[in-house]
């Protein structure tokens, strides 16, 4: 499945399957592919945020500060790639005086493909992605939220929840996370999976998390199915 931001989505055609997808982004944020060009991607984005630097910054202050951006941004995208995922979203660029501590990481899910027709019923759509969801998900602190509906035509589940501080995984501290997982019009075998996650301003349960939460859900409307 395919990534394309600006493409727009023809009408589908009956028994027509989804092979990529769309997402309006703000231009704080960047695409980084992760199954081809994700070096020139990554390449590219830093020559962007590097160029940005004031000239008037002390030559002994950007140094360490390039080395360091280069370093978080090649992490991000080197986690995401470990989990096998398909593109990850990043905001490479500064809110006002604000850097975001989020990302959004884009996957899918493959479910085995029955055999043969007519194997006995199987689980309605809703528990499977459900069930999906629950693969190797990180501890969870407190409640967390569930829901379900549509995104583009397609049936969709949502979850919410502050996932723990995993120090092993370079996630010291707790992050606010959001996963939509949606059923592949015309290939029930496949889900696609967004999931959101942000620290906040230090804080998984700020006011920054909270609005951009709120963001996230806002980006997610825009989701389109691309066909071919």
């Amino acid at each position: 499945m395919s990534a394309d931001r600006t493409d727009m989505t023809a009408a589908r055609q009956p028994g027509e399957i989804a092979t990529g997808y769309r997402l309006i982004l703000p231009s704080p944020w960047e695409q980084v592919p992760l199954r081809q060009g994700t070096e020139e991607a990554v390449r590219r984005i830093l020559r962007e945020a590097f160029a940005r630097i004031s000239p008037e910054v002390p030559p002994d202050t950007v140094g360490p500060y390039k080395r360091e951006l280069e370093r978080r941004f090649r992490a991000a995208v080197a986690e995401a790639r470990r989990g096998r995922a398909l593109d990850v979203y990043l905001p490479v660029r500064p809110v006002g005086e604000t850097n975001l501590g989020a990302s959004v990481v884009v996957s899918e899910a493959l479910l085995p493909r029955p055999r043969r027709q007519g194997g006995g019923a199987s689980a309605p759509p809703t528990e499977v992605a459900v069930r999906l969801l629950a693969r190797d998900a990180p501890a969870a602190v407190g409640e967390t939220d569930l829901s379900s509906g549509e995104i583009d035509g397609a049936l969709a589940v949502r979850r919410e929840y502050v996932a723990a501080a995993d120090p092993a995984r370079g996630a010291d501290p707790a992050a606010r996370r959001v996963e939509y997982i949606a059923s592949v019009p015309g290939d029930p075998a496949r889900w696609f999976v967004a999931a959101f996650s942000t620290v906040g301003a230090g804080d998984p349960g700020d006011e920054l998390a909270e609005a951009l939460v709120t963001w996230f859900d806002a980006l997610m409307e825009t989701f389109r199915w691309r066909y071919t």
